[in-house]
Protein backbone atom coordinates (compact mmCIF):
# COMPACT_ATOMS: atom_id res chain seq x y z
CA UNK A 1 0.00 0.00 0.00
CA UNK A 2 2.49 2.36 0.52
CA UNK A 3 4.64 1.99 -2.35
CA UNK A 4 1.33 2.53 -4.42
CA UNK A 5 1.63 6.23 -3.41
CA UNK A 6 5.07 6.96 -4.75
CA UNK A 7 5.51 6.91 -8.46
CA UNK A 8 8.72 5.39 -9.98
CA UNK A 9 10.08 6.69 -12.80
CA UNK A 10 11.28 3.91 -15.23
CA UNK A 11 14.67 5.07 -17.11
CA UNK A 12 12.74 5.48 -20.31
CA UNK A 13 10.73 8.82 -19.28
CA UNK A 14 14.03 10.86 -18.64
CA UNK A 15 15.10 9.99 -22.40
CA UNK A 16 11.32 11.12 -23.71
CA UNK A 17 11.83 14.78 -22.29
CA UNK A 18 14.24 15.77 -25.17
CA UNK A 19 13.83 16.49 -28.36
CA UNK A 20 13.56 14.20 -31.44
CA UNK A 21 15.36 14.96 -34.14
CA UNK A 22 12.90 15.45 -36.52
CA UNK A 23 11.18 18.11 -34.44
CA UNK A 24 14.98 20.11 -34.74
CA UNK A 25 14.59 19.61 -37.83
CA UNK A 26 11.15 20.65 -38.29
CA UNK A 27 12.17 23.83 -36.47
CA UNK A 28 15.37 24.25 -38.19
CA UNK A 29 13.24 24.44 -41.43
CA UNK A 30 10.92 26.96 -40.17
CA UNK A 31 13.44 29.21 -39.07
CA UNK A 32 15.19 28.72 -42.47
CA UNK A 33 11.53 30.25 -44.06
CA UNK A 34 11.41 33.23 -41.74
CA UNK A 35 14.92 34.19 -42.05
CA UNK A 36 14.17 33.58 -46.68
CA UNK A 37 11.01 36.19 -45.88
CA UNK A 38 12.55 38.74 -43.71
CA UNK A 39 16.34 39.16 -45.13
CA UNK A 40 15.58 40.44 -48.33
CA UNK A 41 12.76 42.72 -47.05
CA UNK A 42 15.53 44.13 -44.13
CA UNK A 43 18.18 44.42 -47.12
CA UNK A 44 15.52 46.45 -49.35
CA UNK A 45 14.58 48.72 -46.44
CA UNK A 46 18.40 49.16 -45.51
CA UNK A 47 19.06 49.99 -49.25
CA UNK A 48 15.91 52.23 -49.44
CA UNK A 49 16.78 54.33 -46.42
CA UNK A 50 20.87 55.25 -48.47
CA UNK A 51 18.67 56.37 -51.48
CA UNK A 52 16.64 58.27 -49.42
CA UNK A 53 20.00 60.11 -47.18
CA UNK A 54 21.86 60.31 -50.33
CA UNK A 55 18.50 62.50 -52.10
CA UNK A 56 18.56 64.39 -49.07
CA UNK A 57 22.60 65.11 -48.77
CA UNK A 58 22.45 66.77 -52.11
CA UNK A 59 19.44 68.51 -51.47
CA UNK A 60 20.87 69.91 -48.80
CA UNK A 61 24.26 70.71 -50.26
CA UNK A 62 22.45 72.04 -53.41
CA UNK A 63 20.20 74.47 -51.15
CA UNK A 64 23.77 75.56 -49.16
CA UNK A 65 25.07 76.26 -52.29
CA UNK A 66 22.48 78.50 -53.69
CA UNK A 67 22.74 80.00 -50.12
CA UNK A 68 26.14 80.70 -50.52
CA UNK A 69 25.83 82.67 -53.73
CA UNK A 70 22.96 84.78 -52.68
CA UNK A 71 25.02 86.10 -49.94
CA UNK A 72 28.58 86.24 -51.11
CA UNK A 73 27.32 87.20 -54.73
CA UNK A 74 29.47 84.57 -56.00
CA UNK A 75 29.27 80.82 -56.43
CA UNK A 76 31.95 79.07 -54.05
CA UNK A 77 34.68 77.51 -55.92
CA UNK A 78 34.20 73.96 -54.12
CA UNK A 79 32.85 72.39 -51.63
CA UNK A 80 35.02 73.24 -48.88
CA UNK A 81 34.20 76.58 -48.89
CA UNK A 82 30.88 75.80 -47.41
CA UNK A 83 32.63 74.56 -44.85
CA UNK A 84 34.54 77.39 -44.08
CA UNK A 85 32.25 79.93 -44.52
CA UNK A 86 29.68 77.79 -42.21
CA UNK A 87 26.91 77.17 -44.64
CA UNK A 88 27.74 72.88 -44.05
CA UNK A 89 29.64 71.67 -40.42
CA UNK A 90 31.40 68.98 -42.60
CA UNK A 91 31.00 67.48 -45.55
CA UNK A 92 28.06 64.99 -45.87
CA UNK A 93 29.05 61.29 -46.48
CA UNK A 94 27.79 59.75 -49.55
CA UNK A 95 25.98 56.88 -48.29
CA UNK A 96 25.77 54.77 -51.36
CA UNK A 97 29.79 54.84 -51.80
CA UNK A 98 30.47 55.40 -47.47
CA UNK A 99 33.08 57.76 -48.69
CA UNK A 100 32.67 61.93 -48.00
CA UNK A 101 33.41 62.26 -52.00
CA UNK A 102 31.42 63.80 -54.30
CA UNK A 103 31.48 65.34 -58.10
CA UNK A 104 31.56 68.67 -57.89
CA UNK A 105 30.66 69.95 -61.31
CA UNK A 106 31.80 73.38 -62.03
CA UNK A 107 30.36 76.05 -64.35
CA UNK A 108 29.50 79.83 -65.30
CA UNK A 109 29.24 81.79 -62.49
CA UNK A 110 25.60 83.75 -63.26
CA UNK A 111 26.47 85.66 -59.80
CA UNK A 112 29.87 86.88 -61.17
CA UNK A 113 30.25 90.43 -63.06
CA UNK A 114 33.33 89.41 -64.39
CA UNK A 115 32.10 85.69 -65.98
CA UNK A 116 34.22 83.51 -62.95
CA UNK A 117 33.10 79.54 -62.47
CA UNK A 118 32.34 78.55 -59.46
CA UNK A 119 30.51 75.08 -58.18
CA UNK A 120 27.18 74.78 -59.79
CA UNK A 121 25.85 71.54 -58.89
CA UNK A 122 27.15 68.32 -56.74
CA UNK A 123 26.37 64.53 -57.44
CA UNK A 124 26.96 61.40 -56.62
CA UNK A 125 30.10 59.67 -57.74
CA UNK A 126 27.96 55.87 -56.98
CA UNK A 127 27.77 53.47 -59.50
CA UNK A 128 24.60 51.48 -60.60
CA UNK A 129 21.18 52.31 -59.64
CA UNK A 130 18.67 52.86 -57.23
CA UNK A 131 15.87 50.49 -56.55
CA UNK A 132 13.46 52.63 -59.45
CA UNK A 133 16.10 51.60 -62.01
CA UNK A 134 17.52 55.60 -61.99
CA UNK A 135 21.65 55.90 -61.96
CA UNK A 136 22.97 57.87 -58.36
CA UNK A 137 24.58 59.93 -60.85
CA UNK A 138 21.40 61.73 -62.25
CA UNK A 139 20.28 62.62 -58.62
Amino acid sequence: MIGSFYKVQSPKSKIERGFSLLELMIAMFILIILLSVALPTYQRSVQQARETVLKENLFQMRNQIDQYASDKGKLPQALDDLITGGYLREKPIDPITEKAEWDEIQGEDAYSTDGGQGLTNIKSLAEGEDSDGKQYKDY
